[in-house]
Order: structure tokens, then sequence, then C-alpha cells
């Protein structure tokens, strides 16, 4: 598991946003203090290739986008698809944006399209 917290800022009594990997779920997670919010779904594409191993080249389709529902409309999904993006990106991975929201998401940010297929 890969993780980046985002702290809420000193003193604010806001837990903190956590943005990980969870591979053996093949999924991208978002949370607040312990609780999962959201996920971003993907399957690894090239045979022979699994979450732990995929590397450059490898294609992942992002499947789905998912947010609950008391936390929307607040860019966490936003938020969340880009921190799979660039994840994606620095891996060397090809994406096949299946997920209508990550396809808008890269409409919105085209610095991400070169990794797309």
């Amino acid at each position: 598991m890969n993780a980046n917290d985002t702290a809420a800022g000193p003193g604010t009594g806001t837990p903190a946003l956590g943005l990980v990997e969870n591979t053996a779920q093949d999924r991208f997670e978002l949370r607040v203090g312990d609780e999962l919010i959201g996920i971003l779904g993907y399957a690894v594409e090239t045979p022979g290739e699994s979450a732990a191993t995929a590397g450059v080249g490898t294609q992942v389709a992002f499947m789905h986008t998912v947010i609950m529902e008391d936390h929307w409309r607040r860019g966490l999904a936003a938020e969340l698809v880009e921190f799979a993006m660039t994840a994606a990106r620095d891996r060397g991975w090809r994406v096949r944006p299946v997920c209508t929201y990550v396809q808008r998401f890269l409409v919105k940010n085209p610095d991400f399209q070169h990794i797309t297929v």
C-alpha cells in the first residue's frame, strides 16, 4: 500500500484526508480519518500483470469512481482521480478511462491525456 495523507491543517479539528492505493483490492481509496469515503476501482488489462507488479506500459482500466453521498459536491472525486492519474503516470501505466467521471476529469485536465488509450 502506498499512502499520501493531506492534513486539514493544524488546530482545525478536521481529520486529514488520506489517499492510498489498495493493490489487494485493485483500487485507490479516499479516507477521512479512519472512514473510507471514496474509491476508484481499476482493472489491470495487460496479461500476466497484477496490481502489485504493474509497471511501465501496463494497461489499466479505471472502472468506477464512488464517493459516499454525505461527501458529494466537495471536489473529493476530483482529488481522488487526480491522485490515481498521477500514480498511473508516475508508474508508466496506460489508462483506459471506462468511468464516465474519469472521462469528464480528463476533458478538464488534459495534462493526463498522453497516458490514456
